[in-house]
């Protein structure tokens, strides 16, 4: 059943939007200052709030749509600091956690391109217990898993794998994006592969880099990579390719969608704004499902949020260079 185009250009009923509960990681990212993609030159850092599954419950609440976040912070100061960011950004926190273990904290280094060089120091997020009466809430709703941690064992991996079976058993919209970070994974690739494979096999919407879909899928080229990836089970690609946009596929067709120039500053969140974008458009479908069989309504959502990943760009930092549906003039 084709999803009417009339629900495109954001003029949904409040009645249909969909609630978006992302799962994973917040934590601190220290931003180097002033130097390249050499940590160990580094002298200052700027405190920002992030962690991929929260930017995009940010990113999706900023666009004017409905998330929730899932996760779990130190009972501190840069805790504490981290659910104000998130509350201001009107973020529902309700389902945040709290631990005496330290926050995770990131040390992110930008390079003069503006790519990144992370190395992480987890604490709480790993210990995010699952909760079985989380469950009702997914009804009716929309969830988004993020994997940039939440692979790695402990409570987290756990109660991560639950939610994901909980939304199986609701069968409502699911969104995988495997945040492959090379820090967290050294020498064990093939692992961080085999855990992605569940996920990528029942998800509505898997989002990758580039880097991301040729490790997973063993492919290089990038018709090659779909196909791959589609036959593990996931039914609509996109891979984010810079300046270059978006490679999008479902099993029956491929299209490469340009993103807009900009100066670029910082790309650390350009990825989660895109995905945030494309969800809160989605989310508000009377049937998010049913996306996959309009290809065209499809490549418009991700010319959007293509422009959304390309302003998250022009300013450093996640959270506070994400857009509003104003910058987006749409």
């Amino acid at each position: 059943m084709p999803v009417p185009t009339k629900l495109f250009n954001f003029e949904y009923q409040a009645s249909v939007m969909k609630k978006v509960y992302c799962i994973g990681e917040l934590l601190i990212d220290f931003v180097a200052e002033r130097q390249g993609n050499d940590l160990s030159k580094a002298m200052e850092f700027t405190k920002k709030a992030g962690g991929a599954p929260a930017n995009v419950s940010c990113a999706i609440s900023k666009l004017g749509g409905r998330s929730a976040f899932v996760g779990c912070i130190g009972q501190d100061p840069f805790g504490s600091f981290l659910l104000d960011v998130l509350e201001s950004n009107h973020v529902d926190c309700s389902l945040v956690q709290r631990s005496e273990i330290f926050t995770t904290l990131a040390f992110v280094s930008l390079a003069e391109d503006g790519e990144r060089d992370f190395v992480f120091s987890r604490g709480a997020d790993r210990e995010l217990k699952y909760i079985p009466a989380v469950k009702k809430e997914f009804k009716g709703n929309m969830i988004h898993f993020g994997a940039a941690t939440a692979l790695l064992g402990g409570p987290l991996e756990e109660a991560y794998g639950r939610y994901y079976f909980d939304a199986l058993t609701q069968d409502i919209f699911i969104s995988f994006d495997p945040n492959y970070r090379g820090d967290l994974w050294k020498n064990r690739s093939e692992a961080f592969v085999k855990k992605c494979l569940p996920y990528i096999e029942k998800a509505h919407l898997c989002k990758f880099s580039l880097e991301e879909a040729q490790l997973i899928s063993g492919e290089k080229d990038l018709d090659k990579a779909c196909d791959a990836l589609h036959e593990i089970g996931t039914q609509l690609i996109t891979i984010t390719l810079g300046a270059e946009g978006t490679y999008i596929s479902s099993p029956e067709r491929k299209s490469t969608i340009p993103s807009i120039p900009v100066k670029v500053m910082d790309t650390t969140g350009a990825g989660d704004a895109f995905i945030g974008c494309l969800l809160y458009q989605i989310s508000n479908l009377e049937h998010p499902t049913a996306i996959g069989s309009d290809f065209a309504l499809l490549e418009k959502m991700v010319a959007n949020a293509n422009k959304a990943g390309a302003i998250t760009t022009t300013h450093y930092g996640a959270i506070e260079s994400l857009p509003t549906k104003g910058d987006l003039d749409i």
